[in-house]
């Protein structure tokens, strides 16, 4: 049976080149960024591919490809999954929703997560984590990104398209809980301050964290 497409997928498929236009690049801007993406690089390269989850164009997976990681990503939105092919013919992207990624048990040495948990409703964040340590191999790494605060942000207006989202923002002792709750080993957690003009002004949080090394 075919899937109903969600309003989230929906309104992801209306933005998606102009989404790509202005923010594929956007990493060129934002040297913390990249020095934790090459430290991601560094943890998983030894233990096997690493999927961009929420990857949006695919600038995260891009520019970990471009680190010698053997990088993939998947997006809930169609539209973007076409973007991010064209972009980046050389890598593969898949359709598909975090809470049921599209590989086999143990098959990723790594997922960075940037900023897609932030459509993800508390109560299903368990489930989320649980899918992430489902696909990872023991001693696996992902890099979970994303606002902080306690707010709710719903927006029916993006780049100039109407649409229907809410954005989450989260404490980083919360994700933390959730991680260890999964059986996830949480390593560094890095905070920074938005980076003057170039992004949303809010206050973003890394942690990565470990698979446990002992399959369940």
């Amino acid at each position: 049976m075919h899937k109903v497409p969600s309003e989230l997928e929906l309104s992801y498929d209306r933005v998606a080149r102009e989404y790509a236009r202005r923010f594929f690049h956007e990493l060129d801007a934002k040297p913390r960024d990249r020095e934790l993406l090459d430290h991601f690089a560094e943890l998983v390269i030894p233990l096997g591919p690493a999927c961009d989850v929420g990857c949006g164009p695919g600038e995260v997976a891009h520019y970990l490809q471009q680190q010698g990681v053997d990088a993939c990503g998947v997006d809930l939105s169609a539209e973007m999954v076409a973007v991010a092919r064209e972009l980046s013919p050389e890598i593969p992207f898949y359709q598909g929703d975090m809470g049921s990624l599209p590989f086999a048990n143990a098959s990723l040495g790594g997922i960075a997560a940037f900023y897609s948990i932030v459509h993800v409703p508390r109560a299903n964040i368990p489930s989320v984590l649980g899918e992430f340590a489902r696909v990872l191999v023991p001693g696996g790494w992902v890099l979970i990104t994303f606002h902080i605060g306690e707010e709710i942000l719903h927006v029916e207006e993006f780049l100039g398209e109407v649409v229907s989202m809410d954005f989450l923002y989260f404490q980083p002792q919360e994700i933390i809980d959730f991680l260890m709750d999964a059986g996830f080993e949480v390593g560094d957690v890095v905070v920074r301050d938005p980076y003057p003009d170039v992004e949303y002004q809010s206050q973003r949080a890394y942690i990565f964290a470990k698979a446990p090394e002992i399959a369940k």
